[in-house]
């Protein structure tokens, strides 16, 4: 579908990512005519015009969309996120920066899927002068771009770049912030014309995409260019020589500048300004790389004499500039106020209905799908002829909801069908750029798409987006929903919950969405999987020291890591530090800064030998065992066989109508308990833990959640030492709450299954990053225990998030199964679609009384949050 159209579509302009300021029911009947308000003076109520026709069409009264709370921007007082480390009242960046606290709704009927409407009120700019300090040129460039005067935020952050201060600069979508680094990066570069600049994007294509923004602004003289794996051996000599300003990403960093930084060593003499953008999707264990990457680059940079300034971009996030630290070792200042101008949106908040004909897990009600339900929306949509993003977590997704979206446009209006398509990571960069504009031009109406629009390319201004389930961060939310909104027209956002607990959550309590931030982005550069492979990468550029272990790598832990290496010989000891064997084989090439450290396993398919790609060792039992379903740039392959000895997972083509999920078991080894508090009859610990586990079973399910069949799998059990946090009850106190030995094992599991659902709404993750544990008596404990562990050696931060937000986590979780209108338990609140056990036992209501229980204790033993939070739940 989408080859065609971007064929005929090549001749549409390009566009830039702007860096400037300033029920169930379908079918035709369901639809009839356009409701729309182009004939209003103005847009202000687009929004809500737009949800009316949702509305109508899922046989929902439209009237319903008139039963709005205010969301942020009106006159009440602003309520921020508990713990957030957000000031009251002030703006975090993205319009739903703060709640009025009585303004939210009544909980409406269990059979009305839209559960809240937020109306966020536009909000006007706030402008300040170019700076004194700007060239007459570049002042000239962006003027004749239309920016005539800077937002406020884009002033201070420059100002601080200036002074030399590093920064990272925290504000939301389309606010600007590419003009913070490019303005002082530019300017340095004009007055020194030695200077030079290094710029690390995630993506080759957001890279490639702030190089297009400086066609028309950088001077002559300061030859930007990109280098980055597809970049041509000849002219990566002629950047090594000539280019002042590089724009790269982490991978190239790694594995070819500071491998070979002798080569490069007049570039990285004269570094003046590192640009860090994205940087909130540097997490976990890419995080913890990236982190000590960038302390070897600021290492070697050393070396050759120059200290340069550091500017990071990132998505609104809680506490940005202590992460920003955390990332880059250095003291950052935040720049979080944002003073640009936001669109008025009307905010939806939908759960689909739960089916009468299908039944899940052990005879669990399954909803609708979200998939299904936003295909019905883009087509409901583009009916209105409103310009529409339908975001969805999959390739495949993407291709079937524009399917779906085109089938339904059909039996209503054919001359609508093409100007429906699909939009993700794969195509080539001319039928991308044809897609962007014609989307912009209004050519396309609607387009099904993944996270590829939600980075770094310039499609904003949209009448409306629908995410088919919350994409896992309330940052890629924001990024996701700041494409809809014009000046002077109000946009529409829907939120489509999947079956799952945060989404049920997040729809029942919107005010965790659109208050202010409380996930933080999570990493730990001292985890020791992380650490030895970057730290014989770092010796391997230039010997250790003592002072470089202390004041770079993190001090006694890198010791006893260096120690481990030394022994091992992969390291050598001298009186002046530690140095690299002279081998002749850079270390680097062997270190996969993107994966667990477990290798890698490469797909590929059988009748060709073609390798489509490569997955992480440790995730390959879950991901590409034998029958699962593997999607590559849209294409759907089933593997054969999968060899972990070998490292190859062997496919073919074939497009089931299924979709298949791994069932694993595991057990857990407490190794060291490094934090221990006794809360009465409850003890909460942290510490180091072996997980064995083992993918012992898939399951095949149709689109719209129907189990098909099980099939048993024969595959090793895999050990990982990693952190988990967990918590035990004292047998006397469940008893005392009414939960006896019979129910005890499926109220503890419920409880888990739960808490892994909700940790992402605290920790930026995927659920599928952690796991648990749940048992009546733990042998290492002696009591019964729940334990949610990380899912990566050494640990990515996430179970330490966990035990330091525990009582706000636990109240959520116990919201998400409390809110569920479910009667034993459902995908949407206490069931996992990977448990071993074919989620079994579970009690629902037991859940609630373990964590009632676990919450009360807290309250008891003064955790402030719990005593604050557990009475406004009961």
């Amino acid at each position: 579908m989408c080859s065609n159209v971007c064929a005929n579509l090549l001749a549409v302009g390009q566009t830039e990512r702007s860096a400037g300021g300033a029920g169930t029911g379908t079918g035709p009947g369901a639809r009839g005519g356009r409701i729309g308000t182009d004939d209003r003076p103005d847009g202000s109520q687009r929004g809500v015009a737009l949800l009316r026709r949702v509305l109508a069409g899922s046989g929902v009264d439209p009237d319903r969309a008139e039963t709005t709370w205010l969301g942020p921007g009106g006159v009440a007082p602003a309520v921020p996120g508990p713990g957030s480390g957000t000031e009251p009242g002030r703006d975090t960046g993205e319009p739903g920066a703060a709640i009025p606290e009585a303004a939210e709704p009544e909980v409406v009927s269990p059979e009305d899927p839209l559960r809240h409407v937020a109306r966020i009120p536009s909000r006007p700019g706030r402008t300040a002068d170019w700076p004194g300090w700007t060239p007459e040129e570049l002042r000239t460039a962006w003027v004749d771009r239309g920016i005539a005067r800077l937002w406020s935020h884009q002033a201070e952050g420059a100002g601080l770049v200036r002074s030399g201060a590093d920064v990272v600069v925290a504000t939301g979508t389309a606010s600007g912030k590419s003009l913070i680094y490019q303005l002082p990066v530019l300017t340095g570069l004009v007055e020194d014309p030695r200077a030079t600049a290094l710029y690390l994007a995630p993506t080759k294509a957001l890279a490639a995409d702030q190089l297009r923004a400086l066609d028309g602004v950088a001077p002559d003289g300061v030859r930007p260019a990109a280098f980055d794996g597809d970049t041509p051996m000849e002219e990566r000599d002629w950047i090594r020589r000539h280019c002042r300003w590089m724009f790269s990403n982490p991978d190239m960093l790694h594995r070819s500048l500071l491998p070979r930084h002798g080569r490069w060593s007049t570039f990285l003499r004269r570094l003046r300004y590192v640009v860090i953008d994205e940087c909130h999707t540097y997490r976990g264990v890419f995080g913890s790389h990236v982190a000590l990457l960038l302390r070897r680059l600021l290492r070697v940079a050393a070396r050759y004499g120059a200290r340069p300034t550091i500017v990071l971009a990132s998505a609104t996030v809680a506490k940005p500039a202590e992460f920003a630290s955390r990332l880059t070792g250095r003291d950052v200042v935040a720049v979080t106020d944002d003073g640009s101008p936001h669109a008025g949106r009307t905010v939806a908040f939908w759960e689909p209905p739960l089916l009468t004909e299908i039944t899940g897990d052990n005879g669990a009600p399954v909803r609708r799908s979200a998939g299904a339900e936003t295909s019905r929306m883009l087509a409901d949509l583009v009916l209105e002829r409103a310009r529409t993003l339908a975001f969805v977590r999959s390739r495949r997704a993407a291709e079937l909801t524009a399917l779906g979206a085109r089938r339904e446009l059909a039996d209503v209006d054919p001359d609508l069908v093409e100007r429906v398509a699909a939009y993700r990571g794969g195509y080539l960069p001319e039928e991308r750029r044809a897609l962007e504009g014609a989307l912009m031009s209004g050519e396309l109406l609607g387009v099904a798409t993944t996270n590829a629009l939600e980075l770094g390319v310039d499609i904003s201004g949209l009448d409306a987006v629908v995410l088919a389930g919350f994409p896992g961060t309330r940052a890629s939310f924001w990024q996701q929903a700041g494409r809809a909104g014009r000046s002077a027209d109000e946009a529409l956002v829907v939120l489509v919950a999947r079956d799952d607990p945060l989404d049920t959550y997040l729809v029942h309590h919107p005010r965790t969405l659109l208050g202010a931030p409380v996930e933080t982005c999570v990493l730990n550069p001292v985890n020791p999987y992380v650490l030895a492979p970057q730290l014989a990468c770092a010796a391997a550029e230039l010997p250790l020291t003592a002072d470089d272990v202390e004041d770079v790598f993190g001090g006694a832990p890198a010791v006893e890591v260096l120690d481990a290496l030394v022994d091992e010989g992969v390291l050598r000891r001298r009186p002046h530090g530690w140095f690299w064997p002279d081998t002749g084989d850079a270390p680097a090439a062997q270190v996969d800064i993107r994966g667990s450290g477990l290798g890698q396993v490469a797909i590929v398919e059988a009748a060709t030998g073609r390798m489509l790609g490569t997955v992480d060792g440790g995730s390959a039992p879950g991901t590409v065992h034998p029958g699962a379903v593997h999607l590559h740039r849209g294409e759907s392959y089933v593997v054969d066989e999968l060899d972990l000895d070998g490292g190859i997972a062997l496919v073919h083509e074939e497009e089931p109508d299924w979709r298949t999920e791994a069932q694993s078991v595991s057990d857990v080894t407490v190794l060291a308990t490094t934090a221990s508090r006794r809360h009465g009859p409850v003890q909460v610990c942290f510490g180091e833990t072996t997980v064995t586990s083992q993918v012992v079973a898939y399951r095949r399910r149709t689109a719209d959640g129907t189990v098909l069949d099980q099939t048993p799998l024969d595959l090793p059990p895999q050990s990982l030492d990693t952190r988990s946090v967990w918590y035990t009850i004292d047998p006397d106190a469940l008893a005392a709450a009414g939960i006896d030995d019979a129910r005890l094992p499926g109220a503890l599991h419920a409880a888990e299954h739960a808490a892994i659902g909700l940790l992402p709404l605290f920790a930026i993750c995927d659920r599928w990053d952690i796991g648990g544990l749940s048992t009546a008596l733990h042998p290492d404990t002696g009591l019964p225990t729940v334990f949610v562990h990380d899912g990566h050696p050494g640990g990515a931060g996430l179970a330490e998030r966990g035990h330091a937000v525990l009582a706000r986590w636990l109240v959520a979780t116990r919201a998400a199964v409390r809110d569920c209108e479910c009667r034993t338990g459902c995908p949407s609140c206490v069931q996992s679609p990977k448990c071993g056990n074919g989620n079994n036992p579970l009690d629902k209501a037991g859940a609630v009384q373990v964590l009632d229980l676990v919450l009360g204790a807290l309250a008891e033993s003064g955790d402030p949050e719990a005593r604050a939070a557990v009475p406004a739940g009961r």
